[in-house]
């Protein structure tokens, strides 16, 4: 599977999803039967998993900070098991944020292990392991909810209320990872990011299964120095689109936007063509802080320039300020009737 989702994934349905609709079948039958057939390793402690319905971004990772911050403030010790995407461990590996980087173990983990032990590792059953082993008595495993690799006691799915599931086909005609039907069916909640109405048809899906949906927000945690410049904002994230709309409805000045791949390697010339760009027309830099992380970790040039670039912070803020802590003690209540079968 690609990270670099093609646009019609995310418009109405055209000859290029029914031309692809044979593969799309066949990819939907082998994800939807590993999904029904799934009996996933467990181990003792609560897991939560964090994940979504489609390829590309969502807003998994503020979610993982989000109950990750949660978990500590209601006095657990919460750890993140990440597969970290686009690093190059293949083993098992802790996050280091003094001398790892986003080279090394990806941009998202290096994001996470601000708020919670992070450890990386394509096997999810020996990461979640470690996690405990090293004292955290809350996983939080971030994406994996496909994989049937780890028993989780609790799928939270995420959806941007924008793009929802695109034209609601499965790869790789569409964004969907597997039907929708054997993916809802192991769902036992969804959050809905955002306030467009992008992902309606899917909370009504939701709701006819009894699933709650829950809903929240990004929003940036300040605005100073950006709110009165005009600017040049560029992303290279999974829906660089949200980005720039987060900036538009916080009041910002966006005269001029550049998109990259998502987990982009910012090189040289990349940053030479936004400087070159931003300078024509006065205009101020400003990227994410998943880009920040990337761009720290490129060459002397692309590390100088990401000193001078302004980077918006945003944060999750949930409808309703419980949800977090509903969700954890489900989760929690879940895994101690589990540990009771088992005895």
């Amino acid at each position: 599977m690609t990270s670099e989702a093609p646009p019609f994934w995310w418009e109405k349905p055209d000859w290029r999803a029914r031309a692809l609709s044979p593969l799309s079948k066949i990819y939907g039958m082998v994800a939807g039967r590993r999904i029904r057939r799934a009996k996933p390793p467990a181990i003792p402690v609560p897991v939560l998993c964090i994940g979504n319905f489609t390829l590309g971004g969502a807003g998994k990772t503020p979610t993982s900070i989000a109950f990750a911050q949660a978990a500590t403030a209601a006095g657990l010790k919460p750890g993140i098991a990440s597969r970290g995407y686009g690093g190059a461990f293949s083993g098992l590996h802790r996050v280091d944020l003094d001398h790892d980087s986003a080279r090394h173990v990806g941009d998202e983990p290096m994001l996470l292990a601000r708020h919670a032990p992070v450890v990386v590792c394509t096997d999810r059953l020996a990461g979640a392991k470690s996690l405990q082993d090293a004292g955290c008595d809350f996983i939080i495993m971030d994406d994996g909810f496909q994989s049937a690799r780890l028993h989780f006691d609790y799928a939270l799915l995420v959806v941007d209320a924008g793009r929802g599931i695109g034209n609601g086909h499965v790869f790789p005609g569409g964004p969907l990872r597997a039907p929708l039907i054997d993916q809802l069916v192991r769902t036992d909640a969804l959050l809905k990011i955002g306030t467009a109405n992008g992902a309606d048809k899917l909370v009504r899906n939701a709701a006819r299964a009894a699933k709650p949906v829950y809903e929240a927000v990004l929003k940036p945690k300040a605005l100073e120095g950006i709110a009165d410049r005009p600017l040049l904002a560029f992303a290279g994230i999974g829906d660089p689109s949200k980005f720039f709309r987060t900036l538009e409805e916080a009041g910002a000045k966006v005269e001029q936007t550049r998109s990259f791949p998502d987990h982009h390697p910012y090189k040289d010339e990349d940053v030479a063509d936004l400087v070159r760009d931003a300078g024509k027309d006065g205009l101020t830099l400003i990227t994410t802080a998943k880009d920040q992380v990337r761009l720290l970790d490129g060459s002397p040039a692309v590390k100088e320039f990401a000193s001078r670039v302004l980077v918006l912070e945003v944060e999750l803020v949930f409808s309703h300020p419980q949800t977090a802590l509903r969700i954890i003690r489900e989760t929690r209540d879940r895994a101690r009737v589990r540990s009771l079968k088992r005895s």
